[in-house]
């Protein structure tokens, strides 16, 4: 752990300081990832949310990735900028925006998922198959406890 700051060995043994030292480098390695087909983690997560719900109102893939409104108008503005997403008048209610990925975006997301697969891969590079699938499966439970 050398790019680490210190912290006294009590501290650096709790799961929760561990997982936190893991995310902050997870997510360094992602978004580094990411630059190279110059997105940002947030713009790929709600590229990602809408090729899975789409078409989806704008309002609702808000409130499913749980990003304020304010913040959710400006990265469907980049994306569909970028020609990544289409914005159309929702056809059940026309007051809304119905947001569908572009056949660009789909484009862009595969190439996306594969530097993320990629970067995760690095992460996890220490790791057997078995203990990524085992990692995973413990860390699910950690997220979603009870479930």
């Amino acid at each position: 752990m050398a790019d680490t700051p210190y912290a006294p060995s009590r501290i650096r043994a709790l799961p929760s300081w561990l997982l936190g030292r893991a995310a902050a480098r997870g997510h360094r390695l992602v978004a580094e990832a990411l630059a190279a087909e110059g997105m940002r983690m947030m713009h790929h997560a709600v590229l990602c949310a809408v090729a899975e719900l789409g078409p989806v109102s704008q309002a609702e893939l808000g409130r499913t990735v749980g990003i304020d409104p304010k913040d959710m108008v400006a990265i469907v503005n980049d994306l569909q900028k970028d020609g990544l997403v289409t914005r159309t008048p929702d056809a059940k209610d026309r007051r809304k925006n119905a947001i569908e990925i572009s056949a660009e975006g789909k484009r862009r997301l595969r190439r996306t998922e594969r530097l993320g697969d990629a970067a995760n891969a690095e992460l996890t590079a220490a790791l057997s198959d078995e203990e990524r699938a085992q990692l995973v499966a413990l860390l699910t439970r950690i997220v979603t406890p009870g479930e």
